[in-house]
């Protein structure tokens, strides 16, 4: 399938899952249910393999849970994981809920690298963080009108007004990504942290969509 004809499948199932995105984010714990043609779709679209798919979610729900039995009350952190590459993101009391965070997350088997962006503050309140819900769909929704940009190849994490762009991706889209995420309205600062990738890899997965990855990197 050629790399035009799969931008144009992607294109409209991503505007449709940021738009449920949004509902979800500003309506609460709203149970959603997506077709498995749409879930197919961005499956095949995601530059991880199925297994790394599957590993991430994984990683996450261990990591939620030992992270919430360490800090109980005296933290709110939020565990991303792409390509088995882990952020943490929030707020907790001190150094020590800090340090043990990240110690709790190393432990989870599967993890290769975590990068540790808690901040040692209060906790955030309920109006900032669907403030913070809303910056991420403004985020992937411009990702999908940007030309160059494949919108289901990042992984949008807000805190604070603070972006974070994960993903398996080239300099060129890294730098384009982060350019147009700091133009979004409420942005106070991009950090990427990307797992970067050659050109030449990039032309083999669009080749190929859903093909496994022949190595992994942890730039």
């Amino acid at each position: 399938m050629s790399r035009k004809i799969w931008n144009k499948l992607a294109r409209p199932v991503a505007v449709v899952s940021l738009c449920c995105a949004a509902a979800v984010s500003l309506q609460g714990c709203v149970e959603l249910m997506v077709g498995s043609a749409v879930i197919g779709t961005f499956a095949a679209t995601d530059r991880r393999t199925l297994g790394a798919q599957t590993e991430d979610k994984s990683i996450v729900i261990k990591g939620e849970s030992r992270i919430s039995r360490l800090l109980g009350k005296n933290g709110h952190v939020d565990v991303n994981s792409f390509n088995r590459r882990v952020l943490l993101t929030g707020e907790v009391v001190d150094e020590n809920a800090k340090a043990g965070a990240e110690r709790e997350m190393r432990a989870v088997e599967g993890v290769t690298s975590v990068v540790n962006e808690i901040e040692i503050t209060s906790l955030s309140k309920y109006t900032a963080r669907s403030n913070d819900a809303l910056i991420t769909t403004k985020v992937k929704a411009t990702f999908v009108d940007t030309k160059d940009l494949q919108a289901t190849a990042f992984k949008v994490v807000t805190e604070a007004g603070v972006v974070f762009l994960m993903g398996r991706v080239t300099q060129r889209e890294g730098n384009l990504a982060a350019d147009v995420a700091s133009s979004i309205s409420g942005v106070r600062k991009v950090v990427k942290v990307f797992e970067y990738i050659s050109d030449a890899e990039l032309n083999e997965l669009q080749a190929t969509p859903g093909k496994s990855e022949k190595t992994e990197t942890n730039n």
